[in-house]
């Protein structure tokens, strides 16, 4: 991208109205190319289609600028039609890299997945799961009974993790949630922090009895044996957050609020 010229922008959306109608409003102001030719990818939708945007330029690696036209908007900056170019230019950079699940499922069969937010284990039942859980091939919790557990990135610790009372996570703490979902048994435990370059693995126990799902943000994984959870670290992704309203702040601001 060049200083002497304006950013070419490509603008997707989600399938709601208001983000469509958007859109053309947008692309008459500003212009538009293939998303494959762009310096910046401008997404209008709510943190969902964020996700969604974020997976499918893996590969590309282009900066993503989210503006809030859906329901939830933490990763969405502000919707305002007015000086996108300005904005852009002073936008802050977060570096985000994601989770690369390993998951093996009842058949043998392998299942890969990268996860932005969480990685999650859920049972598939009304019986409870029953996880064995080991750190860097270190066992630590022989036996967890639960509806479930997940492994947050910082990014995705004010999602489900913090749904799940887990611990909202500076994004340069270079650290990971460790959280369990409704724990029976031991009922005490609250989970762990995790240093980043851990590798994780959840067993299943009683498999056949007490049936486990493994999800990586929006990839489910039926009947798993066993997960194995690490950050992938030659994967960056790129998120534009309004000067003054970088994702630092707002997980910090997410710590003080009701």
């Amino acid at each position: 991208m060049s200083d002497a010229s304006p950013p070419r922008f490509a603008f997707v959306t989600s399938d709601r109205p208001e983000a469509i109608e958007a859109k053309t409003r947008l692309v008459a102001r500003y212009g538009e190319v293939a998303e494959d030719k762009a310096d910046v990818v401008v997404a209008l939708g709510g943190d969902g289609f964020m996700l969604e945007t974020l997976h499918r330029n893996l590969a590309r690696r282009r900066p993503i600028y989210g503006m809030n036209r859906g329901s939830v908007g933490f990763l969405m900056n502000d919707y305002d039609e007015a000086g996108l170019v300005e904005r852009i230019a002073a936008a802050e950079r977060a570096v985000i890299r994601p989770l690369r699940m390993t998951a093996t499922d009842i058949h043998g069969a392998s299942h890969v997945a990268l996860a932005i937010n969480e990685v999650s284990l859920l049972r598939q039942t009304r019986q409870t799961a029953k996880l064995r859980i080991s750190i860097d091939g270190k066992l630590r919790l022989g036996e967890l009974s639960c509806d479930g557990a997940l492994v947050s990135t910082p990014a995705g610790s004010t999602a489900y993790n913090l749904s799940a009372h887990g611990p909202i996570i500076p994004l340069d703490a270079k650290v990971l949630a460790l959280t369990p979902i409704s724990a029976f048994r031991p009922r005490r435990w609250r989970g762990a922090l995790l240093a980043h370059t851990a590798k994780v693995t959840f067993e299943v126990l009683e498999p056949g009895k007490r049936p486990v799902s493994a999800v990586a943000d929006n990839i489910e994984v039926r009947d798993v044996l066993n997960v194995h959870i690490a950050e992938d670290r030659d994967i960056e992704l790129n998120m534009l957050f309004d000067e003054g309203r970088s994702l630092e702040e707002r997980v910090l601001a997410e710590q003080f609020s009701d």
